[in-house]
């Protein structure tokens, strides 16, 4: 359930004022990463910040990047709430909304990627590939800063997901490590995936060229997708083929990886 980000940040707050109290060699860490903030918005630029810093752009700069694309866009900040409460709500590992906020790679990644896009966007081409390239070296995640992503987006472990520059992903998509939405081609034209609201992508996953992978559909670990993938089906295999239907639930919702007709 998606919070909104004034009621998200106050349970931010409390979680790290109870658990700088019960670990006080954190404190310092809880204080600095969310206490000394004034906002959900402030406390994300200087954790995205402090992250992708280095000695030739140091965090300082990276932040003030970071205020001026919310500022201009405050889509960016509610994008990250709905973020959080996907891990929140899909991860059974995450029992508190401060722990994707401060220690999951995969979501750091998609809010630094979501900055990178709205440059991209802007025309500063420069900056949004500074700030990919960053994103890859840090998080061992490489979004191309003009794919198009949603909200509500869950990375589990993240460690080897590559997203191509004309991928399209919906809202509400749960995606774990080593995924691939890879292009087919050389062309300069759509050659990256369309992913629908609510699909579920296991880990190792490979979707490749300009094809449309339905709403509420599910790609078994390992598969190799080429062709497009009916809404709410199952698919398995190299390449991948069709093995269930799902109700018509989101297995991005239920995180259900199992595959088959008696799904």
């Amino acid at each position: 359930m998606s919070l909104s980000v004034a009621d998200l940040w106050s349970a931010m707050i409390r979680e790290a004022t109870e658990f700088g109290g019960n670990e006080p060699v954190l404190a310092s860490f809880y204080h600095a990463s969310i206490l000394n903030h004034p906002d959900f918005s402030a406390a994300l630029s200087f954790q995205v910040a402090s992250k992708l810093g280095c000695k030739s752009v140091p965090a300082m700069l990276i932040r003030d990047v970071f205020n001026e694309a919310v500022a201009a866009d405050p889509g960016i900040v509610q994008a990250a709430a709905d973020d959080v409460c996907a891990h929140y709500d899909r991860d059974p590992a995450c029992d508190h909304y401060g722990m994707p906020f401060l220690y999951f790679k995969g979501f750091q990644a998609i809010q630094a990627y979501r900055i990178a896009h709205w440059l991209w966007n802007q025309g500063r081409e420069s900056m949004a590939l500074f700030l990919q390239n960053r994103i890859a070296t840090t998080f061992d995640v490489d979004i191309h800063p003009a794919a198009r992503l949603g909200s509500g987006i869950m990375i589990d472990h993240a460690t080897g997901l590559v997203i191509g520059e004309t991928a399209v992903v919906g809202n509400n998509v749960s995606m774990l490590h080593s995924v691939t939405l890879g292009g087919c081609g050389n062309h300069r034209g759509p050659r990256h995936p369309h992913v629908a609201d609510g699909v579920l992508i296991s880990a190792g996953a490979k979707v490749l060229g300009n094809i449309q992978v339905g709403e509420g559909a599910k790609i078994a670990a390992g598969s190799v997708v080429l062709c497009d993938v009916a809404p709410f089906t199952t698919v398995a295999g190299v390449p991948a083929r069709q093995v269930g239907r799902e109700v018509r639930e989101l297995p991005a919702l239920n995180m259900n990886q199992s595959i088959g007709d008696d799904e």
